[in-house]
């Protein structure tokens, strides 16, 4: 007899998932093997940067006061009685007129409250004395890099579950951090099922399909800041398949399954939840594609059944195992990013469920477009190529228009949203 199962929503079926989120360990890597982790101390200025007043430019340190005068019918001389490099500190006073040759990144000597810029000068000799020639005012503190401009000791620069840049590694290293304080990255086991799968490298043959799942699901954990434990394909044997999920859920943090979910004769996972004694949270959504994504827990750990078709597998992994992957790794914002965007073609077709559309943005001037991008069926492996973002449709009792508000999720972005995207009342036109 086949299963009847009601479908929840996706709020609901988020907020199941979510009711099992850690966070993960802390451990030290080399600022050296940093590069895409994520942050889990808060990283907090132990001194001012700059740490001292220093000039941006080559150029001359000179009193402002002094130029009050200069314009181009009016030059005004200054006596080089200095030079200092960066790295150097200068030991005199700066007195009237008087002005000291400094580099870049240099600290500004006594005296000195601003600093005119070396190709702003003409340098002159007047009895055997050295002397630059301003034809312009400067202000107090013009081309001054101030101490603490950029940050105050103390400051809170960077919050624990950043994933670290090129920019957040440059802070790691002002602040001394030649071991970095990061989350241990989740392990991800990752299981195709499927009789019908055969290997990459394997020639087609006519009922066969390569697995392209396996492959997809590994690079959006890789991309989450999960790593992945590779498993064999399964064929639909119940025994053998009990027993490497078995495995993977002992030497895994969460475990992945692509196929089987079903209700057909051949969709076996059901039987491997019951067998393990896992608690089913959910095993259908109202979502398009994706509505047999199936979520259990065993033993405090998740088990994810996603379907076996490619787009619907995709989908699935962005929207209910990416914010589980991003709590652990401490996010305070786990959600696919949010935005609004104007539909670009009709979708005539009215649809009782939320549809999460592979789609493609575009700008013109101000105005963020999106149209989708290739087929808008769940077996479509070529469309998610393609994509940069999935516009969402709520199920409504009409279809949509072109020019017609929608909201869309970035798939590739790595700021996140506080909120995960929920059912609500349909966007119309503004």
């Amino acid at each position: 007899m086949v299963e009847r199962r009601k479908p929840i929503r996706i709020k609901d079926a988020i907020e199941l998932v979510m009711e099992w989120k850690c966070r993960g360990e802390i451990e030290w890597v080399s600022i050296d093997e940093c590069d895409d982790r994520f942050l889990g101390e808060d990283i907090c200025a132990d001194h001012d940067v700059p740490p001292f007043n220093r000039s941006p430019y080559d150029g001359f340190a000179i009193r402002s006061k002094d130029t009050y005068l200069a314009n181009q019918s009016n030059p005004i001389q200054f006596e080089i009685i200095d030079e200092i490099g960066a790295g150097q500190v200068s030991f005199k006073n700066i007195g009237p007129f008087q002005a000291i040759r400094i580099m870049t990144g240099a600290a500004i000597p006594t005296g000195a409250d601003c600093v005119i810029m070396l190709e702003l000068v003409k340098e002159i000799q007047i009895n055997h004395k050295n002397y630059i020639s301003i034809k312009r005012k400067l202000k107090p503190g013009e081309n001054i890099s101030f101490q603490g401009e950029d940050a105050k000791q103390g400051q809170t620069l960077i919050e624990k579950g950043m994933m670290i840049n090129p920019g957040v590694k440059a802070l790691l290293a002002t602040f001394g951090y030649d071991k970095v304080p990061v989350i241990r990255k989740p392990v991800v086991g990752v299981i195709a099922t499927g009789t019908e799968l055969l290997k990459v490298n394997e020639p087609l043959v006519p009922g066969k399909i390569r697995n392209s799942n396996g492959y997809m699901v590994e690079s959006q954990i890789l991309r989450s800041g999960a790593i992945y434990k590779r498993y064999e394909n399964q064929v639909d044997e119940i025994e053998s398949l009990l027993s490497v999920v078995k495995q993977a859920l002992d030497e895994c943090d969460l475990v992945i399954t692509t196929g089987g979910v079903s209700v057909g004769d051949y969709d076996l996972l059901p039987h491997i939840y019951e067998k393990l004694g896992a608690k089913v949270l959910f095993n259908k959504i109202a979502m398009r594609p994706g509505s047999v994504t199936t979520v259990a827990n065993c033993k405090g750990k998740l088990l994810y059944g996603l379907s076996g078709n490619p787009s619907a597998c995709y989908v699935g992994f962005e929207l209910y195992v990416r914010p589980i992957i991003r709590y652990w790794l401490y996010s305070q914002k786990p959600y696919l990013r949010k935005a609004k965007a104007r539909l670009q073609t009709d979708f005539p077709k009215a649809n009782p469920f939320n549809r999460f559309v592979r789609s493609k943005l575009t700008y013109e001037g101000d105005r963020c477009l999106v149209e989708p991008v290739g087929l808008d069926k769940s077996n479509v492996v070529t469309s998610i190529a393609w994509a940069d973002c999935l516009m969402v449709l709520p199920g409504s009792t009409r279809g949509y228009s072109k020019d017609d508000l929608v909201d869309i999720l970035l798939i590739d972005d790595q700021i996140g949203s506080e909120e995960p995207w929920i059912e609500i009342e349909r966007s119309t036109k503004l």
